[in-house]
């Protein structure tokens, strides 16, 4: 809001991302309030990597303008550092393995062989699902839904919005199968080049199309990570006229 404080709302917004992603909660409130200053006239601008929560934001814009170095990521929510994908599908996992086994020893009950492949799976899986806490997952779930309801919201509403509306459709679903899917991604920090976007279907422009905003982007970019890498700053959102907010780490020490 300090950085955005008397700026011309009215030229839109151009949003450098470089970032390696955060919380869903503060992302769909960055997002409200971006959209309610700058209406839909926003591009993002990913010059090296907006993952996770980075890439959610990307998708909230008009279009996303990557270099060939460019990524974004999977946008699969993660609960304490796992995939909420994957908890969710082990546990299905669980379930289906442990029923086609109790099933087949039901059927066969004069067979010790199916009868201790039952076991066996019970032995196997009962105590990692016992280290799940209570509604994890429905929490996952929910994780799930929430993040990829959102981003189907933005991509309808701004990034294809001029799109038909049943062609519209089938290529939002594609997209958010694409980056919401951890049995698709494989892992959440996998990066998708700017190559990959493309063929999803993201609506991207390639930065090396202008060379003169190439330029501009790439300084302010190497300017951010020398300051990043040089001094105690650790996050940094800065407008073209100087105003900024810069988080620094805090240095404690720790007496022998």
């Amino acid at each position: 809001m300090t950085v955005i404080h008397k700026l011309d709302r009215t030229k839109g917004l151009d949003l450098i991302l470089h970032t390696p992603g955060g919380n869903t909660a503060a992302t769909e409130s960055i997002v409200d309030y971006l959209h309610s200053m700058f209406g839909h006239n926003i591009r993002a601008i990913v010059p090296q990597l907006a993952m996770s929560a980075g890439t959610m934001i990307a998708c909230s814009c008009k279009e996303i303008i990557m270099g060939l170095q460019s990524s974004l990521g999977p946008i699969d929510p993660q609960l304490n550092g796992i995939p909420a994908h994957g908890i969710v599908e082990e546990f299905k996992r669980a379930y289906n393995e442990i029923k086609q086994a109790s099933l087949m020893a039901a059927a066969n009950p004069g067979n010790p062989s199916f009868i201790s492949d039952y076991q066996a799976k019970m032995a196997t899986w009962q105590p990692i699902i016992a280290k799940y806490s209570p509604a994890l997952i429905g929490e996952c779930e929910k994780a799930i839904a929430w993040s990829e309801t959102m981003v189907k919201e933005w991509l309808t509403d701004i990034m294809f919005e001029d799109m038909m509306p049943n062609e519209r459709d089938v290529v939002v679903s594609a997209i958010i199968k694409e980056l919401g899917d951890h049995a698709i991604s494989k892992s959440h920090g996998r990066h998708l080049s700017y190559q990959k976007c493309v063929d999803i279907g993201l609506k991207i422009v390639k930065l090396e199309d202008d060379p003169t905003l190439q330029d501009l982007v790439l300084s302010v970019h190497h300017s951010c990570i020398h300051t990043l890498s040089s001094t105690n700053a650790i996050k940094i959102i800065e407008n073209q006229n100087g105003i900024a907010s810069i988080q620094g780490a805090q240095n404690i020490v720790v007496p022998r």
